[in-house]
C-alpha cells in the first residue's frame, strides 16, 4: 500500500504543472512576455504551492517555446480543414504541450501525453474540443517512432 501513495501523488503534482503550463502557455499567447524568466516567476508567485513544486511546469514551458515554431508547423500540418488562427486559444496551448511531449520528452509514454491533453480539454475546454485535440494528437501518435505505452530510453 506504501508504494501506491507516491505514484499517486506524483501523478496529482504531474497534472497540476500540465495545468499550469497550459495556463501560463494560454497567457503567453494572449500578452507575450518582453522577459520569459520574470514572467514565469511571477506566474508561480500567484500560485498555491511554492515555485520548486511547479518544476516539471517551467521545463514544459520553456521547452514548449523553445520549440514553439515546430510545434506551430506540425498543429497546422495536423489540423486539417482548420485555420490555424482560428484555433481556440487554450486548445493552442493544450496542443503545444501535448505535442511537445510527444516530440521531446522521450521520459514521458506517448499515450500518457495524449490521454492527459485529452484529459484537460474536458476541464479547460468544449466538448468539440475534445474531439478536435484527440484527433490532431492521433495523428500526430502516428508520425512518431516510438512505442506508445513506455518511456524510451
Amino acid at each position: 500500500m506504501e508504494n501506491s501513495e507516491p505514484t499517486i501523488n506524483k501523478r496529482s503534482q504531474r497534472r497540476e504543472n500540465r495545468i499550469a503550463t497550459i495556463q501560463f502557455l494560454y497567457q503567453w499567447e494572449l500578452n507575450k512576455p518582453d522577459e520569459l524568466n520574470d514572467a514565469i516567476a511571477t506566474f508561480f508567485e500567484d500560485l498555491e504551492h511554492g515555485r520548486d513544486y511547479y518544476a516539471f511546469a517551467e521545463e514544459l514551458i520553456h521547452g514548449t517555446l523553445k520549440a514553439i515554431e515546430v510545434l506551430d508547423k506540425a498543429i497546422i500540418e495536423l489540423a486539417d480543414n482548420w485555420e490555424f488562427k482560428r484555433i481556440a486559444k487554450v486548445d493552442l496551448a493544450i496542443l503545444r504541450l501535448a505535442i511537445h511531449e510527444l516530440l521531446h520528452r522521450n521520459d514521458i509514454p506517448p499515450i500518457v501525453s495524449i490521454n492527459e491533453a485529452i484529459d484537460l480539454s474536458k476541464d479547460f475546454s468544449t466538448p468539440d474540443s475534445k474531439r478536435f485535440i484527440n484527433g490532431v494528437l492521433d495523428r500526430m501518435k502516428n508520425k512518431i517512432d516510438r512505442p506508445l505505452r513506455e518511456a524510451a530510453e
